[in-house]
């Protein structure tokens, strides 16, 4: 309906844009081992969104830290800053902020980062400055998110209001807020298999690989290719596991016990195809489905390689069975990678 179209779009940063709670994650780790401490996982991830300034001064309470919270900011900044260059986009961002600003879709930042901050991290990564018309800090409003003010604030500047505006968010916090704004929004977590937690956003994706602007009245992606979707490579290296025989494939069954995911975010879930470079056998077509396994009460990752075979008969492994043999997927199997070390 044209009343709930939506005109623009407000996107947060760190966990929604940028994997750098993957490029940073030991870095509280390393800072709280110098004074005898680790990590608790749980209040961590009740952390997740929150202003620095808030987070710092839960942080030295929760470790009983002989520092002021000022004391500890100045401490580990400098840490967090530099493993931001080796934050990746993570899947999906780059094709929905081509495509949005391709079609003149306004766009704007709200982070509760703070400015100076924000546009440290982008400035990593290519197009993106240029293509937010809005870019506001947590530093910029009143409050910071759980607060509405942020997005409040940037559909003001946008000159659209907040209702026909979409945000797109991956903490609780922002949800939250977003949500106290008027607007409608998509979380896309980056706390996995937690989804009955963002059940107040109007639609939750495992990625933005998965977004559909048309939900939305926004344009349609135009870059599927035969059922298959070219998105920016993923690697996994050090794969270890069984090759048994299934249905006419060579299967293997991996958890995150025995492969580094190093390339791979949390949010990526589904069915993916590519290469594998096996030590004895050499390079194959591979299908790859990657999920979480709750089976014993804890969050594992789990993937399974379909290792290229003569007899097809699912229907994904079809489909990239026909689309590897396109010149737009194929070319990846001469990868520089795959002359280093094997998958």
């Amino acid at each position: 309906m044209e009343e709930d179209r939506v005109l623009a779009v407000i996107l947060d940063l760190d966990g929604t844009l940028l994997d750098t709670e993957r490029a940073t994650k030991n870095v509280l780790k390393e800072f709280l081992a110098e004074y005898g401490k680790v990590p608790d996982a749980e209040k961590e991830e009740r952390r997740l969104g929150q202003m620095h300034k808030e987070a710092a001064a839960a942080i030295v309470k929760d470790y009983d830290l002989p520092l002021t919270a000022d004391e500890f900011t100045e401490a580990i900044m400098p840490m967090y800053q530099e493993k931001w260059p080796r934050a990746k986009a993570l899947p999906g961002v780059n094709r929905l902020i081509r495509h949005l600003r391709k079609h003149g879709v306004p766009l704007a930042l709200a982070s509760n980062s703070i400015r100076r901050h924000i546009e440290t991290k982008i400035s990593h990564q290519q197009g993106w400055k240029e293509s937010f018309s809005v870019i506001l800090g947590g530093d910029d409003v009143k409050q910071g998110k759980p607060s509405p003010d942020i997005f409040l604030e940037a559909a003001k500047r946008l000159g659209i209001d907040s209702s026909a505006c979409l945000v797109i968010e991956d903490s609780l916090v922002g949800v939250r807020a977003a949500k106290a704004s008027g607007v409608k929004v998509v979380a896309v977590p980056s706390l996995q298999c937690q989804d009955e937690r963002y059940s107040i956003a109007n639609c939750v994706l495992h990625s933005l690989l998965e977004f559909q602007p048309e939900l939305w009245g926004l344009p349609a992606f135009e870059d599927w290719v035969q059922n298959a979707l070219p998105i920016e490579p993923l690697y996994v290296r050090d794969l270890l596991g069984e090759l048994f025989p299934r249905d006419g494939f060579a299967v293997a069954k991996i958890t995150e016990d025995n492969a580094s995911y190093e390339f791979v975010p949390d949010q990526v879930c589904g069915v993916f195809f590519g290469w594998a470079k096996l030590e004895i056998h050499g390079i194959f077509k591979v299908v790859v489905s990657i999920g979480w396994d709750l089976s014993l009460g804890t969050v594992r990752r789990v993937t399974q390689y379909i290792l290229e075979a003569l007899k097809l008969s699912e229907e994904d492994v079809i489909v990239a069975q026909d689309a590897l043999d396109l010149p737009i997927f194929s070319h990846q199997a001469s990868s520089p990678l795959f002359a280093e070390d094997s998958l």
